[in-house]
């Protein structure tokens, strides 16, 4: 594409980028023109093993530039990593129980939730690892949590069947999202912050208003427990994976059903838009991904190869690999659009449980049940 062509029409239709600011427009879409038209032939190498924790793992999470991750554990601790070196950076304790969901304030980065078997959720920051708040009042095991993009609330969903909406700065609970009838084990803020969903055993997803708190819609029509739920990143779609063995897709807007995206045999796991919104991976229990086109509802591709279930799926940042962790003990890369494995990621003795991409893509973690995460350049 012609970048001072297209910038041109960007500002016909978008007053706010106005003459002075156009060269610095023109100069980013060059930028990402270079960053699309890269090779992509990148080995993975294992760089480093992390026994992180005497007791198994539960998660693990990158902040956005990948400089830093963050580990949880059974053993009632997160642990803060530098990733460059692969040294421990802070213990964040406190918890009375396992600590169950972890995430950075992404983009920023500068502060990490923990959410706890033992029914609290801890605000801690990166730098100094203290913890600022707890924020208490769920009655049973928080299980999910997240950050809003602008880095203003944590949501915690809990085996309480209610997910909770909390102020960073004050450290109060803002609202209490009620009406789902099982534990929610699944949620996720959209991109501009205005709505939440959350993914319940009660088979439904409820899409929330964030300033109110009120119930906008109900997704009803999966016929077993939900796995995963997440918005595109224009927020005009959600995609729910269940233990129905489908992946449904959603108008955000609306709430009504666009598709049920079918194939797998087992339930799914989980699933994941790429950034850019235009595909969709799915991982199950019957050992492989699939990926659909989101605008076709057709399947392009599927990742066959592993040896058991695929607990979790993720793009690159590109869109351009996706990334499978295995009851196998294996990690797979595989190419989005053709679906070929291009590497295996092997050495761990145990099942992988969660892996992720740092935003350049050129780092990987895994983390497993064997209490070790492997770090992969």
């Amino acid at each position: 594409t012609d970048a001072i062509a297209l910038v041109e029409e960007i500002r016909k239709e978008e007053p706010l980028i106005t003459a002075s600011c156009k060269e610095h427009v023109i100069h980013l879409v060059r930028r990402l023109q270079e960053k699309l038209g890269e090779k992509e032939d990148h080995k993975f190498c294992l760089f480093k093993v992390l026994r992180a924790h005497i007791l198994p793992l539960t998660n693990v999470a990158f902040n956005k530039s990948g400089s830093r991750f963050i580990t949880g554990s059974y053993d009632r601790t997160c642990k803060v990593w530098d990733t460059a070196s692969g040294e421990e950076l802070h213990t964040l304790e406190g918890h009375g129980n396992v600590v169950y969901a972890i995430a950075f304030n992404n983009p920023y980065g500068d502060k990490i939730a923990t959410g706890s078997f033992d029914k609290t959720c801890k605000l801690w920051s990166t730098e100094t690892g203290k913890c600022y708040h707890t924020f208490r009042g769920h009655s049973a095991e928080i299980v999910c949590l997240s950050f809003n993009l602008q880095s203003t609330l944590v949501a915690t969903g809990s085996m309480d069947t209610t997910a909770k909406l909390w102020n960073i700065e004050k450290g109060e609970e803002i609202v209490t999202l009620s009406g789902h009838s099982a534990e929610i084990i699944a949620l996720s803020f959209n991109t501009t912050g205005d709505r939440i969903i959350t993914g319940s055993f009660d088979h439904t997803v409820a899409v929330w208003d964030v300033g109110t708190g009120r119930m906008l819609h109900t997704l009803i029509g999966h016929r077993g427990e939900i796995s995963s739920a997440q918005f595109n990143w224009d927020c005009s779609l959600i995609v729910t994976g269940s233990m129905d063995k489908t992946c449904m897709l959603w108008n955000a807007m609306t709430g009504t059903h666009i598709a049920t995206l079918t194939g797998h045999s087992d339930e799914i796991l989980d699933v994941c838009f790429d950034y850019a919104g235009q595909r969709i991976a799915t991982a199950s229990a019957d050992g492989s991904a699939r990926v659909y086109n989101a605008e076709t509802k057709k399947c392009i591709a599927k990742l066959e190869g592993h040896g058991g279930e695929i607990s979790k799926v993720c793009f690159n940042p590109k869109g351009s690999r996706i990334l499978t962790a295995s009851s196998d003990k294996t990690a797979r890369l595989w190419d989005a659009a053709t679906g070929h494995c291009l590497q295996i990621l092997e050495g761990h003795t145990d099942e992988i449980f969660s892996c992720a991409f740092n935003y350049k893509g050129d780092i990987i973690i895994t983390g497993s049940k064997d209490n070790t995460c492997r770090i992969w350049h």
